[in-house]
């Protein structure tokens, strides 16, 4: 399963090519698509500022991926990254340890332009 963050979301939308073809290969390989929720919070905060188009594109695309909520799970692992993290100097927004906590209990990939989150410990990510 592909978990997207926002920077793939938004680089979708925006027809950014790499995004563009990645997401049509993995269309028509029948992989599972998902998002974690905070990515769907990220993506719509700016959606809604935009409004008209871009919202009904952003809600149009979002309707086709899974969402993956955050639990208590979620949120306990989430926790335990951002501490290992400090513990190395290293600091992530909450956002970003739940978007990460998300995929890696959903033994998902994480695809993001984000370089940060190759700094998570047991997180698969796949960067283009």
């Amino acid at each position: 399963m592909r978990c997207l963050d926002a920077t793939f979301v938004i680089d979708h939308l925006a027809g950014e090519t790499a995004a563009v073809e990645r997401m049509a290969a993995w269309t028509a390989a029948g992989e599972r698509l998902a998002v974690p929720s905070p990515v769907v919070a990220e993506v719509l905060l700016g959606s809604y500022y935009k409004g008209g188009a871009a919202l009904r594109e952003a809600l149009g695309f979002l309707d086709t991926l899974d969402v993956l909520p955050v639990d208590g799970a979620t949120a306990a692992e989430a926790g335990r990254m951002g501490a290992e993290q400090r513990r190395r100097g290293v600091a992530s927004s909450l956002a970003d340890l739940l978007i990460a906590a998300t995929s890696k209990l959903n033994q998902g990939i994480l695809v993001t332009r984000d370089q940060g989150f190759g700094q998570v410990p047991g997180l698969s990510v796949e960067t283009y």
